[in-house]
């Protein structure tokens, strides 16, 4: 479709429309809400939120995707020497409020200001509050130095921020998070849009009919709802 193809305005009750209606630039819908209920059909349809305080909620559903197989990390020569030498420590579900907090607050360079609105930080943590979020932390002499945060369903956990503020910790979080994702059989992990980092890391770029493909299937298992535990 045309990048200016009118999208779907939500209403209460109305479904988000099929991906297959979203622009070029991967705009589906507008309007809705944050409810838990939206969040998880729009996680299980390949669908995000992403807007700012200027904009009304938009929902977007690239046409292609970047996704992070847990067996597929690569490990950078300097992570690896940080993790020989156990400078990090991990937890998960430990204090999603400070990650999230983190992710919204943490300049990021060449990167504007955050994304994650007020109104985005209070879904996310009603979400965690409700099993379906979770974050990961890592932490260096006791204190939080980096970690991300996201939403599972199935055996698939859709990446939704990160922060460092010591070099190397948030591809420390990365890293024990496939850990994690590969020692309990998670399918992927979404990183939404690819970038160059990522994809030095190790992500895929596929096309949206491949993801929602892998998603499909991911979601044939159950969720493993609840406080996750450390390896």
């Amino acid at each position: 479709m045309p990048s200016n193809q009118r999208v779907t305005y939500l209403r209460e009750g109305t479904p988000l429309p099929p991906v297959s209606y979203s622009r070029n630039d991967g705009l589906l819908a507008a309007g809705g809400d944050l409810g838990i209920p939206r969040l998880l059909e729009a996680y299980g349809k390949g669908i995000f939120p992403w807007y700012d305080d200027e904009s009304p909620i938009l929902w977007y559903s690239p046409l292609i995707r970047c996704v992070i197989y847990p067996g597929e990390f690569v490990v950078s020569h300097s992570l690896r020497s940080r993790l020989r030498k156990n400078e990090f420590s991990f937890n998960i579900d430990s204090c999603f409020e400070d990650v999230i907090d983190s992710c919204a607050t943490v300049a990021r360079k060449g990167l504007p200001g955050t994304w994650i609105t007020r109104e985005m930080k209070h879904a996310y943590v009603r979400l965690y509050h409700e099993g379906y979020a979770h974050s990961l932390e890592v932490f260096k002499n006791d204190k939080l130095v980096g970690g991300l945060y996201g939403v599972s369903l199935g055996r698939a956990f859709f990446g939704e921020s990160m922060f460092h503020i010591e070099t190397d910790a948030s591809k420390a979080a990365l890293y024990y998070l496939c850990k994690w994702a590969e020692t309990n059989q998670f399918h992927f992990i979404d990183a939404q849009m690819p970038t160059n980092h990522l994809v030095s890391l190790g992500a895929t770029v596929v096309p949206r009919n491949v993801f929602i493909e892998i998603l499909n299937k991911a979601l044939q298992f159950p969720t493993l709802q609840g406080q996750w535990k450390c390896i």
